[in-house]
């Protein structure tokens, strides 16, 4: 007798996993047969053996495949965990090599193909793909252009390729809306993948090497635990050394698949994360319409940080997919409540072991809704003879309850306290806090980034941002300064370091046009930036307040969501209004974290504003999305000018002077480090050269060279920027400043030992 299909393919999945292990464990390999292998062994299998269990936690087939993805991810973090503490005691030094990972995957998914249990849905067979062809093609054309794109800026070409891959994803994005009631949710789903993708792909595949900011010291510490194959916290406490998401989980990556480390960073974790607006969508499907399930994905990839901060924080990204998937388990109210609040605790445990920072501000999320949620039902009490009733069907309705607050919390204090014991960044941060609060402070502003808020103010200048670090860099090196260490401050006194201006693309022939008739640019860019970050928050509140009513609102939220997105804009208010939180946390960070609970209420608002357009509300809906992600995207300001240029569309523009990588730079570290190895003396450069740079360096190395920092004897590196421009930038008190930089000073107290006409070291 023949075995039913769902058997034929958990029998197909696990026969192959013996030559799959097989393939990874011989020596010699090609990458071309190892990367497909090793992410059949990390990503598909699980995800095809894990299909029976996420049926029973939630109800739709693309909702199972979604969470199986999630949890996959999490296994891959757990194995190497595993392996990682369980062997060294057993005399194996080195666990996290491809014989130890490839064979202890392979037996984990044994052990799960053997006990979990079965699906009895077919993986895709008999999935409706209506609406599937147009998408396809503009799906397949953005991707093609997302790689082209930057391909090109990288040879130092233009980015009008780059450009036509932000117009060709509103388009799909536009085309997703007319025809969402005509395709079938598969084909949704994957058009807003292939729209997340590009958008991640353009920026996080600039450069040659690594590209960004955090991204550069979360490369760093998986290359301390890879060099190793050992990942070992108390060789470096540090709380970016803990996020097992860019050490052990990249360490697998590499190893299994073959694929080059930088693109494990620059690719394979951003496409893990482009995962998370389908999660939204499929989260959001659960309680509300097609349309605004597909608008709150739409929103998610809209807002700025998505693309131009998230490619860049590994650490974070696999954090809100786990959240995301999170999300989705507390939404499909038809399965049973223990067992989803169960996986909902499992995947906040993954965030805990992900990133320190994105779980404390669910902590309060969850804290904050929690403590709603009772205050609410204490006002809404009802009668006494019917309370009994209302009571129990209040509690059905109900998904969080004290032990998915309090696990959680407990979890992140363990993780961060004594089994890492990296949680000084958040002891510092909560004095810092109470100080702020109880007025014994210095009372600087924080961050900003929170004039973009509707109670942000408006935030610091950059000439006082850099006046208040020129005081603390003088106040703290006073006692060294008076022994000579540092150059004195008389003579400093000749060299100001004034702030440089801000400089935006040159204005494009349309642009020009609109300036003749009066219409200044720079000014309407700013004022577009502007009003879009207001208007999504103005729809928060506006789709908040209609969905309470229950009138005229597009979808009926669950009681979650609503104390969820209280929870959320809470800590967003505390961000806001505590200088030190908008410093440690940016505030816009902190919002995409919020849209994974309220972006179907900014949907909701979006709708309502249309209302009165009848049937030509959904038109109407479209000129307005297309017009925010044109323009928060960069397109509308890389077609008219007048805006400071943005890393995925030009070679130019503050994110390219800081963070994209140099040969020269690169050269001159590797002069310098081999010159500097039996010397003394501390290397000096700057924040970003050295961010750039510092895996390169096993010398001490300082990340300053602002005048008042400069050592008496000391080599000073200036990368390309610095050298090109005369301009250095300093991040403080959770802003970027950029200063011009007096060169006169070095070539007056050192000597130009090297310059390859982009870096230059002077000792």
């Amino acid at each position: 007798m023949n075995p039913p299909t769902w058997l034929r393919g958990r029998l197909g999945v696990l026969l192959s996993l013996g030559p799959a292990c097989a393939v990874e464990t011989l020596p010699g390999v090609p990458a071309l047969l190892l990367a497909p292998v090793g992410l059949w062994l990390l990503f598909a299998a699980p995800v095809l053996l894990l299909r029976g269990f996420t049926d029973k936690v939630v109800s739709t087939r693309s909702g199972s495949l979604l969470l199986a993805a999630g949890l996959a991810v999490l296994l891959d973090i757990l194995v190497a965990l595993g392996v990682n503490t369980v062997l060294p005691p057993l005399g194996v030094e080195r666990p996290l090599t491809r014989l130890v990972l490839a064979s202890a995957t392979t037996l984990v998914l044994l052990v799960l193909g053997i006990l979990a249990p079965q699906s009895p849905r077919p993986l895709l067979r008999g999935a409706p793909l209506s609406g599937a062809r147009p998408v396809a093609w503009a799906a397949g054309v953005a991707l093609l252009l997302s790689v082209a794109g930057p391909i090109r800026l990288n040879n130092g070409l233009g980015g009008a390729v780059s450009t036509t891959a932000l117009v060709v994803v509103t388009a799909l994005v536009v085309l997703l809306l007319l025809r969402h009631a005509r395709c079938s949710p598969i084909v949704l789903e994957a058009g807003i993948y292939a729209a997340s993708a590009t958008l991640l792909l353009l920026t996080s595949l600039r450069g040659w090497y690594i590209t960004g900011h955090d991204i550069q010291r979360e490369y760093l510490y998986f290359r301390l635990t890879l060099g190793g194959s050992f990942w070992d916290i108390s060789a470096y406490t540090d709380p970016y050394n803990a996020c097992l998401s860019i050490t052990l989980l990249p360490v697998s990556i590499f190893r299994l698949t073959g694929i080059e480390d930088i693109y494990v960073f620059k690719a394979v974790l951003p496409l893990l994360f482009a995962l998370t607006p389908v999660l939204v969508h499929r989260a959001v499907r659960n309680v509300a319409s097609p349309l605004v399930a597909l608008l709150s994905a739409v929103f998610f990839m809209a807002f700025p940080t998505f693309f131009t901060d998230m490619p860049f924080l590994g650490r974070q990204a696999i954090a809100f997919l786990l959240l995301a998937c999170a999300m989705l388990v507390l939404t499909d109210s038809r399965r049973p409540l223990a067992l989803r609040r169960a996986v909902f605790t499992v995947l906040l445990a993954g965030v805990v072991l992900s990133h320190y920072s994105t779980i404390y501000v669910i902590v309060g999320t969850l804290a904050t809704a929690f403590a709603v949620d009772k205050v609410w039902r204490l006002a809404s009490r009802p009668g006494r003879a019917h309370q009994h009733r209302a009571d129990r069907q209040g509690r059905m309705r109900t998904f969080l309850t004290w032990w998915t607050v309090a696990v959680p919390a407990v979890l992140a204090l363990l993780w961060a306290g004594p089994l890492t014991h990296t949680g000084g960044q958040l002891e510092s941060t909560l004095r810092v806090v109470a100080s702020d609060l109880f007025g014994s402070g210095d009372a600087r502003g924080g961050s900003s980034d929170t004039r973009y808020s509707l109670f942000g103010g408006a935030g610091v200048t950059p000439e006082e941002r850099l006046a208040e670090y020129r005081e603390d860099t003088i106040g703290y090196t006073a006692a060294d300064r008076a022994d000579g260490k540092y150059l004195p401050l008389d003579a400093l006194a000749k060299y100001p370091t004034p702030v440089a201006g801000k400089e935006n693309l040159p204005l494009t022939p349309v642009g020009r046009a609109l300036d003749t008739v009066g219409l200044s640019v720079p000014a309407l860019n700013g004022v577009l930036r502007q009003a879009a970050a207001l208007l999504l928050q103005v729809l928060v509140l506006v789709g908040f307040v209609i969905a309470l009513r229950g009138r005229n609102s597009p979808f009926a939220p669950v009681r979650d969501q609503i104390t969820l997105t209280v929870g959320a804009l809470a800590m967003m208010g505390l961000f806001t209004l505590v200088p030190q939180l908008s410093v440690d946390y940016s505030v816009l960070r902190a919002f995409q974290q919020g849209l994974l609970f309220f972006a179907p209420f900014i949907a909701a608002g979006a709708l309502w504003a249309v209302r009165r357009a009848g049937r030509r509300a959904v038109p109407v809906l479209c000129v307005l999305v297309a017009g925010l992600l044109l323009d928060l995207t960069g397109a509308v300001p890389k077609a008219l000018g007048g805006y400071p240029a943005q890393l995925a569309l030009s070679n130019s523009g503050p994110a390219y002077d800081i963070y994209y990588p140099h040969a020269e730079d690169r050269r001159a570290a590797m002069w310098l480090n081999q010159r500097a190895a039996g010397d003394d003396l501390v290397v000096q450069t700057d924040r970003y050269s050295f961010s750039r740079l510092q895996t390169l360096f096993t010398v001490r190395t300082q990340d300053s060279v602002h005048p008042a920092l400069l050592r008496s004897q000391s080599y000073v590196l200036l990368g390309s920027t610095p050298t090109r421009k005369d301009e250095v930038t300093v991040f403080f008190r959770g802003d970027l400043v950029t200063y011009r930089y007096p060169r006169d000073l070095l070539d007056t107290t050192r000597n130009l030992i090297y310059s390859n006409e982009g870096a230059v070291v002077y000792r």
